[in-house]
């Protein structure tokens, strides 16, 4: 499936809080961690974004909906300057809709 990429860091701005806690209850982790609309990607599953590498649905996030992924940094300027990109996306586990 085709999907829209954006990218978030654990602050404030980004989160609303700022310990780094996703909604599964851990901590989230660069180049690990993904929000995810959990009623497209089932939350443990792991995704491969084409051009981007392979993440684990962790978070969740109040606009993350439907094809639309979010990718966690740790610093804010680079989640910026990441801005809104188009990519394919497999599950590799877990099932889901992908």
């Amino acid at each position: 499936m085709t999907v829209t990429v954006t990218a978030y860091c654990p602050c404030p701005i980004c989160c609303g809080k700022s310990d780094g806690i996703t909604s599964s209850g851990i901590r989230a982790r660069e180049t690990q961690t993904i929000a995810v609309d959990p009623d497209v990607i089932p939350i443990g599953s792991e995704v491969y974004l084409e051009g981007l590498g392979r993440f684990t649905a962790e978070d969740t996030g109040g606009a993350i909906k439907g094809n639309r992924i979010d990718i966690y940094m740790e610093d804010h300027n680079r989640a910026l300057l990441f801005g809104v990109q188009e990519t394919k996306a497999y599950l590799s586990k877990s099932g889901g809709k992908v």
